[in-house]
């Protein structure tokens, strides 16, 4: 019987076995997502109307459509305008190839241009040198302020008129209707400061606070009644009794608005005084 070999026990080499440790993603808080504004043209586009200034309605007028200049102040300096009929801009330093000039043409003092013409809309709206001044762009919301603007400040004349004093209705009349004023009754007097009022609104009001408003209507109806006179040049108020100067007018003023002023100062004051006695005697 064969004898029985001994086993021996072997260790064999074990293969490396790598632990890999369990990957961690780094996260970055980047916030909501931004995306970039971009900038519309804020240009809306409609029918515009446009009409002359200062109630002008002639039956055609040429609207000056070349040789004009805008002032870019981004760009730092003006840019010729054109209008043409072949041109997608007004700025002549933007235009390409031939140039085809066209009239703008107001008609009976309005000009209608319709939304697809955008680029006579925006030389009119935006560009144009007279804009404003010769012509302007019918706004409705505009026109209605300033209606309210002007309701506002009638109502505050005819308040004014309700409310001043004789005396002053008088002065502010004289400024109106010269010396005929003193042929009005009372009742008369006020009527027609109130229609003055309400046809002339601002007028009326800067009027109103003029300090020397009255003082010229007293010189006036000092002048009426002989009590001083003023030289055939209106360069000279002299006493009425004696032909003695009192003052001189200076050049290129009025002749009562420097009277009045003149009254306010101390030698003035005195010969107020004297008129005054002289007018309530």
């Amino acid at each position: 019987m064969a004898k029985k070999q001994k086993e021996e026990k072997v260790d064999l080499p074990q293969p490396e076995v790598k632990v890999e440790e369990p990957k961690t993603e780094k996260v970055v808080f980047r916030g909501p997502e931004v995306k970039p504004i971009v900038k519309k043209d804020s240009w809306e586009i409609k029918d515009r109307m446009y009409y002359l200034k200062n109630g002008r309605s002639p039956l055609t007028y040429l609207l000056k459509g070349s040789n004009i200049y805008w002032f870019d102040e981004e760009a730092g300096y003006e840019r010729e305008l054109k209008y043409t009929s072949n041109q997608r801009t007004v700025f002549v330093d933007e235009m390409k190839g031939e140039q085809r000039l066209e009239h703008i043409i107001f008609q009976n003092g309005s000009l209608f241009v319709p939304k697809n013409k955008t680029v006579l809309q925006k030389l009119l709206s935006l560009y144009h040198p007279h804009r404003d001044s010769l012509y302007e762009e019918y706004k409705p919301v505009k026109q209605a302020a300033n209606e309210i603007d002007y309701l506002e400040m009638e109502i505050e004349a005819l308040n004014a008129a309700k409310n001043i004093d004789i005396d002053m209705a008088e002065a502010i009349m004289r400024v109106e209707i010269g010396s005929k004023v003193a042929d009005l009754s009372s009742k008369e007097l006020r009527r027609d400061l109130l229609l003055y009022a309400k046809r002339n609104p601002a007028l009326f009001l800067e009027l109103v606070n003029d300090d020397n408003v009255q003082l010229r209507n007293f010189g006036i109806k000092a002048t009426e009644l002989g009590i001083i006179k003023i030289s055939s040049d209106q360069r000279t108020f002299m006493w009425g009794t004696n032909d003695r100067k009192l003052m001189t007018v200076p050049f290129d003023e009025h002749p009562y608005s420097a009277l009045a002023s003149w009254f306010k100062t101390d030698e003035g004051m005195e010969v107020y005084s004297s008129i005054e006695k002289r007018l309530n005697a």
